[in-house]
């Protein structure tokens, strides 16, 4: 099996369109949470999210492009380039036989939930004649961004999306790690994106009695562990990887940010959106990208967990985590959604780079709002709390979880050469 590495990373989020911006703003404790300014949210339960802030898609489109494609896709595209930017890729520079050994592999949820609200409002509030925009479907669909890349950059390698809820973008880098493992391609762009802050997303979600209801308190809403706490903070943004083989990395003299070591995807089978109080999927994901990576769990410094807020889901997941680490020393957990809301398929993505981050610098961030954790919660599991704190960390394992069951944990590791 091949060395997979990371050798560029790309970010649109609640806390900023670039890298800087994001990494500067978790470490800083920030919430992304505000008003929703998407649509009226007046009438509805929960009147708040994370949404992406001054975006101009104009940078990255002409004016008849932005038109022909959903803001989830133009997330993409936005945190691509700067990943391809960080990764110093001119991929002009390929012949077009290397090119067949360079694909996409992008995640989404959800598509362009944003565009069909928009057509379904305009068709069942209109006289009924319909009227759909001849890009109706291809700006919708969830393989559409991993196709907009494609042709952005011709790029002829595999090319697909992976749907599986909020594992998602997790999938899709295990999806392009095994891809290079196995010699089908040299280099992969992966990832993730979400532009779900509509109507039809907060109104089924407050259905589901999923969402947070602080609407006087949009920032200290998303509270992951604390025995107050009352569901998710809705999130947005895109979250970029490029994945390299390790000797065709060298040969470019790339800059290699991290290696991807471990990956692990399985099933509870429990319930539709519910996670079993045993977290048994949680744990067989984790225990998969240990094996897969050679490691045991006393050697992980740092859990990115899924941790969004959820009463049923938190405690099934600290439940995994304590199954598979149990009294380890060096475990550091927290959850970042408590700052960028959660991204929904596009989670997994915007989490790697964080734990990619965290391997480059030393330092975990913080779950922020936690001010209490739940008496559930065993006493010797160590979590970041208010303030990021300096670790010398050299692995880092990321999870996501997604409705349906799916689970998804991937294993980072420093790179040391």
């Amino acid at each position: 099996m091949r060395r997979v590495v990371i050798t560029g990373i790309g970010a649109v989020t609640p806390l900023g369109n670039s890298v800087k911006e994001f990494w500067e703003n978790i470490l800083a404790g920030k919430s992304g949470a505000g008003p929703i300014t998407k649509f009226d949210a007046s009438n509805f339960k929960t009147q708040f999210a994370c949404e992406v802030k001054n975006f101009n898609p104009e940078k990255y489109f002409n004016k008849k492009d932005v038109r022909k494609y959903d803001p989830f896709s133009q997330y993409a595209i936005a945190a691509t380039e700067e990943a391809v930017a960080s990764g110093n890729i001119d991929f002009s520079s390929f012949s077009e036989q290397e090119r067949l050994d360079i694909g996409v592999i992008w995640a989404s949820g959800n598509g362009g939930i944003m565009t069909f609200d928009e057509q379904a409002k305009e068709f069942f509030t209109g006289d009924g004649v319909p009227r759909y925009s001849p890009f109706f479907v291809p700006k919708k669909i969830e393989d559409i961004a991993a196709g907009i890349i494609s042709i952005r950059y011709q790029l002829y390698g595999p090319n697909y999306c992976p749907v599986a809820a909020c594992a998602s973008s997790n999938m899709a880098i295990i999806n392009a790690f095994d891809t290079i493992r196995i010699n089908k391609a040299n280099m992969m762009i992966v990832g993730g994106s979400e532009a779900g802050i509509t109507a039809s997303s907060i109104g089924g979600f407050n259905s589901s009695q999923a969402l947070s209801r602080r609407n006087d308190d949009p920032h200290g809403a998303s509270r992951p562990f604390d025995k107050d706490r009352d569901g998710f903070v809705l999130g947005e943004g895109a979250g970029a990887l490029i994945l390299e083989e390790y000797e065709h990395a060298v040969k470019r003299n790339a800059v290699i940010f991290a290696e991807l070591v471990g990956t692990g995807m399985a099933a509870d089978a429990y319930h539709l959106t519910g996670t079993p109080p045993d977290g048994r999927g949680a744990v067989w994901g984790m225990q998969k990208a240990l094996k897969e990576a050679g490691i045991s769990a006393i050697e992980v410094d740092y859990v990115n967990a899924h941790a969004t807020s959820t009463p049923q889901g938190d405690l099934s997941e600290v439940a995994a985590i304590e199954r598979i680490f149990g009294n380890s020393s060096r475990l550091q957990i927290s959850g970042t959604k408590s700052m960028t809301g959660h991204l929904l398929g596009g989670a997994g993505a915007i989490e790697a780079v964080i734990c990619i981050l965290s391997l480059q610098h030393g330092i975990i961030p913080p779950t922020i709002n936690t001010k209490n954790l739940d008496d559930a919660i065993p006493k010797h599991l160590k979590f970041v709390l208010g303030d990021a704190i300096n670790a010398d960390v050299r692995y880092a394992m990321n999870n996501t979880f997604g409705f349906g069951g799916h689970t998804a944990s991937t294993l980072f590791k420093k790179f040391e050469g």
